[in-house]
């Protein structure tokens, strides 16, 4: 079972970030709609440095990755919050192998989802 306490600098290994304005300009949207991908949870966001920040690699092709908003609410239903949600993408998973990031940027998120599932039983 997925545990917080095994991830505490999972994060670490993110490749790079975008700040919020950052990705406005990515998306080519106001502040306030990147705020609302990231509350609906199209976008995931942590604080670094004391930074709200998100994933580089969650822009694919000038968009949010598709897949992942379908992800997080089954995460969330699993009964994760999204700090725990976002550290789960990160943490290395045995039964894809790799990352849960690696798959859905794969195109795998079928696996992904099942994986997710798992943490609710």
């Amino acid at each position: 079972m997925w545990q917080s306490c095994l991830v505490n600098d999972v994060l670490d290994a993110v490749p790079a970030w975008l700040t919020v304005p950052e990705v406005a300009d990515q998306l080519d949207i106001p502040l306030g709609r990147v705020r609302r991908l990231i509350e609906e949870h199209h976008l995931v966001a942590a604080r670094r440095d004391g930074v709200l920040k998100v994933p580089a690699e969650l822009i694919v092709d000038g968009e949010p990755l598709a897949s992942l908003h379908g992800t997080i609410i089954v995460l969330l239903d699993s009964g994760l919050d999204i700090d725990e949600a976002v550290k789960w993408l990160y943490t290395f998973d045995d039964t894809l192998p790799g990352t849960p990031m690696e798959f859905l940027l794969k195109g795998h998120k079928s696996a992904v989802r099942r994986s997710a599932m798992m943490l609710a039983l």
